[in-house]
């Protein structure tokens, strides 16, 4: 990729522009979520606060692409396609009531006997071999896809878990030769949530989904004004 995929960048003296991966990671904590490229909502994306040419500038000091590899592995941070099937962070103290918005109250287990995930999403979630807790395995994608038997629509499917908070990205690693060495593209590898933080810290918050929508929604409009209920509705995924 290069910078002529139209990047809705800012100029390099715009006092808002992100220098570096430590200013992206303090507006996730301040708002409490991030998409990493540009949505609906006016400024809610890295992609709006970093100069264009900037990215895929194979400069790590200075290319948000290689700057969401390294939030997606800290602790404090979820990486995933959580914004309209695209790719941004949320913090921890938010991530719980995103989990209890979009599994609306479910396990799981529960979501798919109900009809509401296809059994190529359990598949895969079966393969990372969760306990009772939801803790389980990291798996790069493509051993995941090659385990779970998964081949058509993999992709989608990967995007769905990550939209209903079942599943992040946390990390990125290259694939391996035979004598050990490093090569190619940096590959995302895959875990639950309670995997990366543990069961309570995922599955504490107790008020019904629809109050945990409204914060989600307050924060928005908080940091965000200008962006109109329709807009909010598409970027957060909302179903009603």
């Amino acid at each position: 990729m290069d910078s002529d995929w139209n990047l809705k960048g800012c100029r390099r003296d715009d006092p808002s522009r992100f220098r570096s991966a430590e200013d992206v990671v303090r507006t996730i904590h301040e708002v409490g979520f991030l998409s990493l490229f540009a949505t609906e909502i006016p400024g809610f994306s890295v992609e709006e606060h970093t100069f264009a040419w900037d990215w895929w500038s194979d400069r790590p000091e200075t290319d948000p692409w290689v700057w969401r590899m390294e939030i997606a592995a800290r602790e404090d941070i979820a990486y995933g396609k959580f914004f309209d099937r695209k790719a941004g962070f949320i913090s921890k103290p938010w991530f719980g009531a995103f989990a209890n918005y979009r599994r609306d109250g479910y396990d799981y287990e529960g979501m798919y006997e109900d009809g509401k995930m296809k059994g190529t999403a359990k598949r895969i979630l079966d393969t990372l071999e969760l306990d009772g807790d939801a803790v389980g395995l990291e798996m790069m994608s493509g051993e995941l896809r090659k385990k779970s038997a998964v081949q058509k629509g993999f992709d989608n499917v990967l995007i769905d878990l990550q939209m209903q908070s079942f599943l992040l990205i946390s990390g990125f690693r290259q694939k391996k030769n035979r004598r050990g060495i490093e090569y190619g593209w940096h590959l995302p590898s895959f875990m639950t949530p309670e995997t990366k933080w543990g069961y309570d810290a995922v599955n504490s918050v107790s008020e019904p989904p629809e109050k945990s929508l409204e914060r989600i929604e307050e924060q928005v409009r908080r940091f965000y004004p200008s962006a109109g209920e329709k807009e909010i509705r598409k970027v957060l995924g909302i179903r009603r």
